[in-house]
Order: C-alpha cells, then sequence, then structure tokens
C-alpha cells in the first residue's frame, strides 16, 4: 500500500475516531448532547405551532409583527414621538373630561374629614354626585345592552335585607359566620344541580373572570401533577372571553387562538384537533359567546377532550340562568352541561341571569378531585396554615347572602318565566332584523340572549357608525370585531323596548349612510385599532387612559 493511501487510511481512522463518542470528551459530548436536545427541542415547538396556526396564518403573523416592530421603532424617533404623545394626551384629556365630574359645584374629598360625617349628609352627597355626573346612558329605560341585570324592585328590598343582616361577615372565618358557609354550599349545590351535576364540586368567585381564571389555574397545576407537562398550552376559540387570555397571561400559559366559522360561528373544530399536543392542558367552549351570544359544538369538543385525555371548560357565564331553561322554555338548544361527556369545567354567573348581586359567580368541576388543583394551601407560614380556595382571602360573607337570598326569591319558575321573556326579545329582534332591515344580517343563529348585526353580504357601510347613532338616540350598545358588529344582550329590561328598539335601528341605519358622523366613540376606537399595524397598540394605550381616569379623583 502506498504512502499516500495509508496517510489517508490514517485521517479517515482519526475523523471518524473524533465523530465518536468515544473519540471525545465527556464535555465534549456533554455539549454536543445540549445543542442536539435544544434543537430538538426547538423543532418540535415550531412544528406544534405550525400545526396549530397553519403555515399562512403564522406568515401573516410574522409579517404583521415586522411591521409592527419597525413602525414602534420609528415612533421611537423625537418628532414621531413627540406627535404621538401628543395625541394620546388629547385623547386622555378627552376620557377624563367625559368621567371625571367637574366645575365650581364639583366637591373633591381626597383626605378623610376632621369629623366623621351623619347618614343624611352622606346620603345627600351621594345624590348630589349622581346629578354631577352628567349625560350617561340610563338603565332604568331598558336602553342598555347587559350591564344591569335586574329582578325587580321587590327582589332589590330582599338582596338589601340580606345584606344588610351580613354585612360584617367574611367566609374566610367559617366558625365565626357559619351560616355564610352553609349559604355559599347552598349555592353551589343549587347551580351544580341546575347544570346536571349534583355529585360535582365547585364554589364561588367575585365573578365570571375569577372563575374562569381559577379554572385556568387549576389545570395547569392538574397537568403538572398528573401529566408532567411543564410548558402548558390551552385551545381557545377566537370567540370565547378575554378572562381566558388573562388566565394564560397570570398562569404563563401559550394560548393558541382557533377561528370560527364566519357563517355559524362555531369554533373550528377540526382546527382544534390539529392544535392539540401533549402539551395541551385545556380546550375551552362557550354557551353563550359574549361577542354574538352563539353556542359553540360542545359535544364535539368533548369528544376531543376525551380521547387526548384533557379538560374542556364550557363558559356559561352568559348564559348563567338561561341556557339551563331553554329546553323547558320550549326553545331549541344544543348539549352544553355536564351531561356531554369530556365537560370537566363550567363556569356560571349568578349575577348576571341569575339576579344576584354584582360580584358573584359559580365555577363547578366534574368532581371534588379537580378542584382542589384551584385551591391555595400554605402549611409553613409563620402566621398559620393559610388556605383559600380561590383568589381572595377574605371575601364579602353579604354578597354570598344576598346570592342565596335571590336564589330562594325567584326558584325555578322565577327562572323558568324570566327565561321566556327574554330569549322571546332577543329571538324577535333577531327575527326582525332579518325580515324587516336588509343592511344587516344576525351573525350565526344565537340560542340566547344576544344578538349581534353586521352588515349584509355585498353591503360595505360602517355598522360602527349606526352603533354611534343608536348612542345618540340613548342605547348603550357594545361594538365587537372581526368582523366589525354591533351586539345586544337583552334583559327583563329590554322586554317592553323592543319595538323601539327596532325603530331607533331603522333610523339609525339611514343616519349612517346618508350622513356618517366619523367621531364616535365605536368609530374612533375601533378604527383606530384597524388603521395600522400599530392600532391595536394605539388601542392599548387609549385603554390604559381609560383605567387611570377610574382612579382620578
Amino acid at each position: 500500500m502506498s504512502t499516500t493511501t495509508n496517510t489517508l487510511v490514517a485521517r479517515a481512522k482519526s475523523a471518524a475516531l473524533a465523530l465518536s463518542p468515544v473519540g471525545r470528551s465527556y464535555w465534549q459530548n456533554f455539549t454536543n448532547a445540549v445543542v442536539v436536545y435544544l434543537l430538538v427541542t426547538r423543532a418540535l415547538k415550531t412544528h406544534r405551532h405550525l400545526r396549530a396556526r397553519g403555515i399562512l396564518q403564522t406568515i401573516q403573523d410574522f409579517y404583521r409583527w415586522v411591521l409592527q416592530e419597525a413602525i414602534l421603532l420609528a415612533l421611537r424617533f423625537p418628532a414621531a414621538k413627540k406627535k404621538m404623545d401628543t395625541e394620546l394626551g388629547k385623547a386622555r384629556l378627552d376620557i377624563e373630561k367625559k368621567m371625571v365630574p367637574q366645575g365650581p359645584g364639583v366637591t373633591r374629598y381626597l383626605s378623610l374629614p376632621a369629623q366623621g360625617q351623619n347618614s343624611d349628609w352622606i346620603l345627600a352627597e351621594m345624590s348630589k354626585m349622581d346629578e354631577q355626573a352628567g349625560e350617561h346612558a340610563d338603565w332604568h329605560q331598558g336602553k342598555v345592552s347587559g350591564a344591569v341585570y335586574h329582578g325587580g324592585e321587590d327582589l332589590q328590598k330582599v338582596i338589601v335585607a340580606a345584606y344588610d343582616r351580613y354585612c360584617v361577615s367574611n367566609p374566610l372565618h367559617p366558625d365565626v359566620f357559619p351560616a355564610v358557609r352553609k349559604m355559599e354550599a347552598e349555592v353551589v349545590a343549587m347551580v351544580l344541580k341546575m347544570y346536571n351535576n349534583p355529585s360535582g364540586a365547585g364554589c364561588t368567585t367575585s365573578g365570571g373572570t375569577e372563575s374562569i381564571v381559577m379554572a385556568v389555574k387549576a389545570y395547569r397545576d392538574w397537568a403538572r401533577a398528573t401529566k408532567g407537562v411543564t410548558e402548558p398550552e390551552m385551545i381557545v376559540p377566537i370567540s370565547a372571553h378575554a378572562a381566558f387570555d388573562k388566565g394564560a397571561a397570570y398562569m404563563g400559559i401559550k394560548v393558541h387562538t382557533i377561528p370560527v366559522d364566519p357563517e355559524t360561528r362555531q369554533v373550528d373544530t377540526k382546527r382544534v384537533a390539529r392544535a392539540i399536543n401533549p402539551n395541551t392542558i385545556l380546550l375551552v367552549g362557550s354557551a353563550v359567546n359574549f361577542p354574538d351570544g352563539c353556542q359553540d359544538d360542545i359535544v364535539a369538543l368533548g369528544k376531543l377532550a376525551s380521547r387526548y385525555n384533557i379538560g374542556l371548560h364550557v363558559d356559561c357565564c352568559l348564559g348563567s340562568f338561561i341556557m339551563p331553561f331553554l329546553e323547558e322554555a320550549g326553545f331549541p338548544v344544543q348539549p352544553f352541561d355536564f351531561r356531554v361527556k369530556g365537560v370537566t369545567s363550567i363556569s356560571c354567573d349568578t349575577h348576571k341571569y341569575g339576579f344576584a348581586p354584582k360580584g358573584n359567580s359559580v365555577i363547578m368541576y366534574k368532581d371534588a378531585a379537580l378542584r382542589r388543583f384551584q385551591y391555595y394551601v400554605n402549611p409553613d407560614w409563620v402566621g398559620g396554615v393559610y388556605a383559600s380556595p380561590s383568589i381572595a382571602g377574605s371575601r364579602p360573607g353579604a354578597l354570598i347572602a344576598g346570592t342565596w337570598a335571590t336564589l330562594q326569591y325567584m326558584g325555578h319558575s322565577g327562572y323558568l318565566e324570566s327565561c321566556k321573556n327574554i330569549v322571546t326579545a332577543a329571538k324577535t329582534i333577531a327575527h326582525r332584523i332579518r325580515t324587516e332591515i336588509p343592511e344587516l344580517r344576525v351573525l350565526g343563529n344565537p340560542p340566547a340572549s344576544v344578538v349581534a348585526f353586521a352588515p349584509a353580504h355585498g353591503l360595505s357601510f360602517n355598522v360602527l357608525e349606526v352603533g354611534d347613532a343608536m348612542s345618540k338616540k340613548g342605547w348603550h350598545l357594545n361594538a365587537i370585531s372581526n368582523p366589525a358588529a354591533v351586539h345586544i344582550a337583552c334583559t327583563r329590561l329590554t322586554v317592553s323596548v323592543v319595538d323601539n328598539f327596532i325603530a331607533d335601528l331603522k333610523d339609525a341605519i339611514r343616519e349612517a349612510k346618508l350622513a356618517p358622523d366619523g367621531q364616535g366613540t365605536m368609530v374612533m376606537l375601533y378604527g383606530l385599532g384597524k388603521s395600522s399595524p400599530v392600532g391595536s397598540t394605539m388601542v392599548g394605550h387609549v385603554a390604559e387612559a381609560f383605567l387611570d381616569a377610574l382612579y382620578k379623583a
């Protein structure tokens, strides 16, 4: 064998030895293994993301992100930043002007009075503040979408009496306030039975958002304890309540947002199935959702949850005391409660169509074992063993008492009658829009109390102009997006003003088409959001200014 050949063979052996784990140091093997692990895990995450979002959507998201970052970078230049700050300052002042009473007759109480005031003075001052509030929607006239779920003057007196009796109570101390503990347990039991899971478990919260956040927390901890999931993900319809995104932000969970069918307004279950992976801890469905009042296919979602052994939360915060009574009231309804295989938790707001005092909701689980993952327990605190079922420690027992009193006062027959009246009003509005107002279309086929309307296919007028025109007529409606639309959530107060609503809506459409104003709140705020890739960021700044104004004394 020639010298050249021997040299080549020797070099090949040396290269092979270098590439072999045997030929490297332990440190080299370790670092290479780490690099391979990082590459594989990153590739796996990318693959899962692409499966959930799709290649086209991922490209669009990335393109939008690049544009957004480029514009935000440009806005950091002094001239652009000055202009942006000036416009945001104007928006802030406009918000404060509308929200904060001003003028020589307005007294601001910024420190404690030297001496306490008597009750007559306090009530008179409250009356004065109501008068100084300026123009605002009067909910008594039934022109407010949702917001005020009033069960009547007699019920209000019952709630006030219950609140007065338990105004100093705190369920954190069940040994001091045993009646409040009993009432809370009974409220949960009544709602569980209403949703066909009397052997399940639950607790009350401060509202729908906390109920949802607690469910998200429970599933995160459940998946970590039972499956070892450390990078949890959840799959949410684009129409689901923002509280799911809020909970995910709080709990460090990745959210995959899935589009809905443009006609049925139900989440695309094929896309949901494609997004499921070993890190998925939770699927979400609504019955009904807030934007358009439609219901997702809970049965199909339940099948997916069962197949992959993951949670399925059904958000009934808005459907609350309407959905469970639809069938008995004679309205069509698709399965949505614990009778559906795969449903593992449901949120229900007692303070909406249950007419309970504001600040009460119920989060329900299929069993007590799942509920335990919601709890926070610290046995080692120096102040003693600390345990609480939800975010709050101390809670107002008076609200629980008011809720218990409300459920007892209304009873099954009261809620059934309420369901009939409210849903009839909503369906009447939907029917009359479809048959009398060709410029509009109703989104989906809402089964309960919410009706959302958008321009009919082929028409391009700005429906938000219609919403602003309705505001001038005293209505307080909700603007939604994707697509741009306006909705009304009917309440007991809406029942008597359906004809007025339709008449005003027809006039508002004519005004919006013939003489669009372009200066209304809906048009300006939601138009800003769609104006550029950074529109949503600007809307976010306006929203922050609104929140700041809430606390300007």
